[in-house]
């Protein structure tokens, strides 16, 4: 194994409207980050990924930006963000900016100018395509396809002006740059370099999988395939993991990254296989060090998505061991439950409840920490905050949940009711919610009106209560960062599942030469035992860690426990 740092580290995400408001205004800042930057250096992380500080109108939460290389003044200025960087490196931290060049916003100045006319020279800088043939633009089902957006609606929008539609993936204040233009690509890895040159330590690449489109001979996009009952099609298979993708982001490590120690590039990949990861993380190919793969995600979803799933363990474990497999002679895994896209783990994989809740963030931490690959830390998920109870959709705030809402109750005639379930649920604003940090009002996030309600629970759920208590969730994830960075097994080792078909258990190894760790995870509110070959060997081993106070006996679980052996071969 190459010594690529990264393999040995820990990424924490921010989300920087959420994580600490400095100035009263109820949005989270810069200075707020700073303000906290103690709480993770204690955590123990070695990595710092900021969502979107850039300047934007906020239609997507910062990912739709309209200034590349300047800070939206919510969070601060350029100066501040110096600070920022300047004092996690202190603490010996890096920073990683999140990248979103599928897209811009629509205010930015490159899409302002290539919407002012079609003989622009700036026009073909994004997806401009007339009406179907022999149908009125602007017409319904004038459309160049069929396309739906991520958020709900057409994935293209009617620009009167020019008479022409323009892809928007997303938000319709969101539209797709056109990366077949070299002067768009040249453009984009300009900015990259000025934020390298300025001491960033690398990018998280938003849905990067996107930006290769799939063009026919006379320049048009493909129909998708239309489930029966929705309003527009999926249309992924003209976007996702495009023709030149590869071509592009070896262009981009050329351009942006060769010659530079010390960075990391991750990129977000929806729908990314296994054998696709392989190429896009394999060193020799010069594309990315991870990729971020969404199928563990996507385990409790069914083929109807206003219907709740619940968890099925063996279907987890065999979405992770394959990737496992998968990427163990080639490329490197991104390991995460929760980012700001994913409700909270412990309220959707575990259990929230008082009387458990402790215990399964602690487990579900264990497990993820363990495997191979690089583990991310979402806000909040060091504390083991949960979901926020939502009551109605007026309490959203989120443009995916309210355009989805939109769609599935007027569009599609499905009940509220029905809709508000899955939201609830599974609604990106659970992730959103502020951090907790005490038990004040706002949970010591600002002292204004925060732009989304803090969690009730933070009374009993905050960090300084955390960090008071060597018992805490927070204390136990510093014992997973800390035997990560102490034990070489758990980097390099090799990764093998247990209990493939056991519905309640867990369980892997890791070895490493004469080093072997037992990881054992209860996924259940009942006791369960580990029958695996050689459970009595593992009877004398030294027992590493055990999130609860009374250590298994014959591998006998308690609800909720996780315990992770080590012996020598």
């Amino acid at each position: 194994m190459t010594d690529s740092w990264w393999k040995k580290s820990v990424v924490y995400q921010i989300y920087p409207r959420s994580f600490a408001d400095a100035d009263g205004d109820g949005m989270g800042d810069l200075r707020g980050i700073i303000d906290h930057l103690d709480h993770l250096a204690e955590l123990g992380v070695d990595v710092l990924w900021l969502s979107p500080i850039y300047s934007s109108p906020q239609d997507d939460n910062g990912y739709d930006i309209s200034d590349y290389q300047g800070i939206e003044p919510l969070f601060g200025t350029l100066e501040t963000f110096d600070e920022l960087l300047a004092g996690a490196h202190a603490r010996g931290m890096k920073i990683v900016m999140d990248l979103v060049v599928n897209h811009s916003s629509d205010e930015h100045q490159w899409f302002l100018e290539s919407r002012s006319a079609k003989d622009h020279p700036k026009r073909d800088w994004y997806w401009w395509r007339p009406a179907r043939p022999g149908m009125e633009p602007g017409a319904p089902g004038a459309e160049p396809t069929n396309w739906g957006s991520v958020f709900g609606g057409p994935a293209w929008e009617f620009d009167e002006k020019t008479g022409e539609y323009y892809l928007h993936l997303f938000s319709r204040k969101q539209p797709d740059l056109n990366w077949e233009n070299p002067e768009v690509r040249q453009a984009v890895y300009a900015m990259m370099r000025w934020w390298l040159d300025r001491g960033v330590d690398g990018f998280r690449m938003d849905v990067i999988n996107m930006i290769s489109k799939v063009i026919g001979a006379d320049g048009s996009l493909p129909d998708g395939r239309l489930s029966v009952g929705s309003a527009y099609a999926d249309g992924s298979a003209g976007f996702i993991g495009g023709p030149r993708l590869h071509e592009f982001l070896q262009e981009m490590h050329r351009e942006v990254f060769a010659g530079r120690d010390g960075l990391l590039t991750v990129g977000e990949m929806p729908g990314v296989t296994v054998e696709e990861a392989r190429l896009h993380t394999d060193p020799a190919r010069h594309e990315v060090d991870m990729v971020f793969q969404f199928d563990h995600v996507w385990v409790d979803r069914g083929p109807d998505p206003w219907l709740l799933v619940p968890l099925q363990l063996t279907a987890l474990k065999a979405i992770l061991g394959r990737w496992q497999a998968g990427l163990a002679d080639l490329g490197w895994n991104s390991l995460y439950w929760n980012n700001h896209d994913q409700p909270r783990v412990v309220s959707r994989y575990g259990d929230d409840s008082p009387a458990h809740r402790a215990a399964s963030a602690k487990m579900l931490g264990t497990v993820l920490h363990l495997h191979r690959g690089t583990p991310y830390v979402y806000q909040g998920e060091e504390l083991g905050m949960t979901n926020y109870p939502f009551g109605t959709i007026t309490e959203f705030r989120d443009i995916e949940a309210l355009g989805q809402y939109r769609q599935a109750v007027d569009l599609e005639g499905r009940s509220p009711e029905e809709v508000l379930t899955v939201l609830r649920a599974r609604g990106r604003d659970n992730a959103r919610t502020p951090m907790q940090w005490d038990d004040s009002p706002h949970g010591g996030f600002t002292t204004g009106t925060p732009w989304l309600p803090v969690n009730p629970n933070h009374v009993e759920i905050n960090a300084a209560a955390q960090r008071a208590d060597p018992d805490s969730v927070f204390h136990w994830y510093r014992k997973l960062i800390e035997l990560r960075k102490t034990e070489p097994a758990v980097v390099e080792g090799d990764f093998t599942m247990l209990l493939p078909h056991d519905e309640r258990l867990y369980a892997f190894t890791r070895r490493l030469g004469k080093t072997e760790l037992l990881v054992i995870g209860n996924f259940s509110g009942k006791a369960a035992r580990a029958e695996i070959d050689d459970a009595t060997a593992w009877a004398d081993a030294e027992l590493l860690l055990n999130n609860l106070s009374s250590p298994p006996e014959n591998l006998m679980l308690a609800p909720w426990q996780a315990v992770v052996y080590r012996r020598a071969l």
